[in-house]
């Protein structure tokens, strides 16, 4: 009787799924699968990004389609302010409603990078990381990978929690300091989402019950990097009129020089596609266009560019990160 008792035991300790709970290499792989065979899924939650000191909060609406179709909805919690990433077939968007504008990118997103909102990205991360780990909690399991974040190497990590069951609960991004940078709660995922026949597309997507936003024609405070690389100044500032604004450009000298232009948006009457170079990313409180030595973003009614022909991309996005939307000097 005691040799039984035994046998059942060691088949327990061997075969953790049938006696307590599943076993990590199966909660793993319960998601993968899961994923994996998705046809479709439709994801609500709240996106954090921590930069400094500062925290920007984002209501997220994730759609999925086989094959290759994607709307990400990500909505500013501060102002309402809605930016929508899309991917059919005719490519890569970054749509601003509220100023009638879409930017068409060249683009292999969201394959390219790692994406804490996407859920076969996140199985992409298991999947390239031989030395993942999976802990045990109390509430579920913790799966350890490292990221690719291309334009920003200092995020190294995610953590991704899962519930008893292999669902996606919650995705923490940290940096090579261990510190969370970046926090994806999920709130809602449906598996068998069903969408209408145009839910992809542009135009559709561009019809939107958010107020058309104000822009001024001048811009009352110009907004300086709180990061600055060493031995580098501000060398000059001009402002330049234009068509129904204007544009200040900020030039900085020394050993790592840089330009910084900044100009008033002007909202289009007509739907408007921009083609722009580079890889659709967050930046500030906003979704940017990102290459190898510029950055360009639309924040608060003003366009941003960044670019550089001596920083690293890494370096130059340091710069981009500091740029405070609270004005550290008054230009008039």
């Amino acid at each position: 009787m005691k040799k039984k008792i035994f046998e059942i035991v060691m088949l327990c300790c061997l075969f953790s799924t049938g006696c307590f709970g599943k076993g990590k290499t199966d909660i793993t792989n319960t998601l993968i699968q899961k994923v994996e065979k998705a046809k479709s899924y439709h994801v609500t939650g709240e996106l954090e990004i921590i930069n400094n000191e500062d925290s920007y909060q984002y209501d997220v609406e994730v759609s999925y389609k086989q094959e290759d179709y994607f709307r990400v909805s990500l909505k500013n919690k501060t102002n309402n302010h809605e930016q929508i990433i899309l991917r059919n077939m005719e490519g890569v968007y970054v749509l601003t409603p509220s100023l009638n504008k879409s930017f068409k990118f060249q683009s292999e997103w969201p394959y390219n990078n790692s994406q804490s909102y996407l859920l076969q990205i996140l199985v992409k991360d298991i999947r390239n990381d031989k030395s993942k780990t999976v802990e045990n909690t109390k509430d579920g399991y913790i799966i350890n990978t490292t990221v690719n974040y291309a334009n920003n190497k200092n995020l190294t990590n995610q953590k991704i929690y899962l519930d008893q069951k292999g669902n996606v609960q919650k995705v923490e991004v940290l940096n090579d300091e261990k510190i969370v940078r970046m926090r994806m709660t999920f709130h809602k995922i449906d598996m068998g989402a069903t969408f209408d026949e145009d839910y992809f597309e542009l135009n559709q997507n561009m019809k939107t019950t958010e107020t058309i936003q104000e822009t001024s024609k001048t811009i009352d405070d110009v907004i300086y990097p709180m990061y600055m690389p060493v031995n580098t100044y501000l060398e000059s500032q001009d402002i330049v009129q234009k068509d129904g604004g204007e544009r200040i450009i900020l030039t900085f000298g020394g050993e790592s020089p840089f330009m910084l232009v900044e100009e008033t948006v002007v909202v289009e009457d007509d739907l408007t596609v921009i083609p722009v170079y580079g890889e659709p990313e967050m930046l500030i409180d906003t979704i940017g266009s990102v290459t190898d030595n510029s950055a360009n973003w639309i924040s608060n009614g003003i366009e941003y560019y960044a670019v550089s022909d001596t920083l690293s991309g890494e370096e130059l996005l340091k710069v981009v990160q500091s740029i405070s939307v609270i004005p550290v000097m008054n230009m008039k």
